[in-house]
């Protein structure tokens, strides 16, 4: 087997059943299986796999009922039997030669292979990566492909990181401490998709808040200034969190944000000014609670 499509997720059956049909119609590729790892469904996810897996196509079932991320992806490289590990999401679409092109990509045996990701607002918006979908992220679990004995070299995922957020990252750091390159492969890329109608003000808030405190974690785990860096846990930033954006700015960038009468530009400036406050804001905090309690 040279590659095991890894795809956690928990209730989200009519997502996963269109990521796994585009999976299933790979062109050129590799032999490879896909991995589902469920991490606590309530909802159709275990039947959306057994109606693959009775059609033939090459999907395994795994459970995992704790909700952690960190732990559910390692129930499936545990599980995995290819070669390279390759991370999606499961509201994601896969072009016909994503696989090919991760295969492709991996000239020698110490890479980490990234793709664009390109956010969509349907399944019917398919437009070709261009120069804002590059990313110099190191590990980004939407969009990877990984040995697995590298992976398992370094321990997997810290399953310490319960919340959303930072754990891919991590788990980055430590490969690239091992000794393993990055790649970045144009023709490995895949839509993301990301329907306004639910990536509402009030799930992107919940997941900046949860990010902030993961991110608490991560630096008291790397503390490197290149850590730092990428968390906005340097000292300017956590001054401005602490001082610089009050409550009422936030509350006038979230009115301005959920305005149907605004023009959608404004909208999504004061979107993005208004998560980026909050996660600020919760970083500042959380280190500062950790530092009290210290």
């Amino acid at each position: 087997m040279r590659i095991s499509v890894v795809i956690a997720t928990k209730d989200r059956a009519t997502y996963l059943e269109r990521a796994i049909d585009s999976l299933c119609k790979q062109i050129a590729a590799p032999s490879y299986e896909i991995v589902v790892v469920d991490n606590g469904s309530t909802d159709g996810t275990k039947a959306v796999v057994e109606l693959f897996a009775g059609r033939g196509r090459p999907v395994r079932y795994v459970y995992e009922g704790e909700p952690n991320r960190g732990k559910a992806r390692n129930r499936g490289v545990e599980a995995a039997e290819g070669y390279l590990i390759l991370f999606c999401d499961d509201d994601v679409q896969a072009p016909p030669g994503f696989l090919a092109a991760h295969e492709a990509a991996h000239t020698t045996s110490n890479l980490v292979v990234n793709g664009p990701i390109l956010n969509v607002a349907s399944y019917e918006d398919r437009p070709k990566p261009a120069l804002p979908n590059f990313s110099r992220a190191f590990l980004c679990t939407c969009n990877v492909s990984v040995p697995r004995h590298a992976i398992v070299a370094v321990g997997g995922f810290d399953e310490a990181f319960h919340l959303y957020g930072w754990e891919d990252t991590e788990l980055g750091v430590r490969l690239r401490e091992a000794g393993l390159a990055w790649k970045f492969a144009w023709d490995a890329y895949i839509w993301h998709i990301k329907p306004p109608s639910e990536n509402t003000i009030e799930v992107e808030t919940a997941k900046a808040l949860e990010k902030a405190r993961m991110a608490a974690r991560f630096v008291r785990k790397q503390p490197s200034s290149r850590a730092r860096m990428a968390t906005g846990a340097h000292r300017a930033n956590l001054l401005r969190g602490k001082y610089l954006i009050p409550e009422g700015l936030l509350a006038i960038f979230a009115g301005v944000a959920t305005s149907d009468a605004l023009p959608p530009a404004l909208r999504s400036l004061a979107r993005a000014q208004f998560l980026d406050g909050m996660y600020t804001k919760e970083l500042a905090r959380t280190l500062e609670g950790e530092r009290r309690d210290a």
